[in-house]
């Protein structure tokens, strides 16, 4: 069986609305990274895809970063990109 996929969508705030993005969201957006993924960045917030046991413990990282680099909010959705029968054990 392959693999579960899961997108996570996030934005951090405050908002910047123009010039360089937030140092908390760069932040976040760098936490993705190290964890070798690659996510897309823009200025309305930030996705990435990958394997469930690779994406959910980096998103831990990413809250730790961007708190600890200014957010005060981060609204978090994630997606199962193949949802599984009950009792699969996923």
């Amino acid at each position: 069986m392959p693999e579960p996929q899961v997108t996570a969508e996030f934005t951090t705030e405050p908002f910047r609305g123009e010039g360089e993005p937030p140092e908390h969201a760069v932040a976040a957006r760098d936490r993705l990274r190290a964890a070798g993924l690659e996510p897309d960045f823009g200025p309305l917030g930030t996705s990435v895809r990958g394997s469930r046991d690779v994406v959910l413990p980096a998103l831990a990282e990413v809250c730790d970063a961007a708190l600890a680099a200014g957010a005060h909010r981060i609204t978090l959705q994630v997606t199962v990109d193949r949802p599984t029968a009950p009792g699969a054990g996923f």
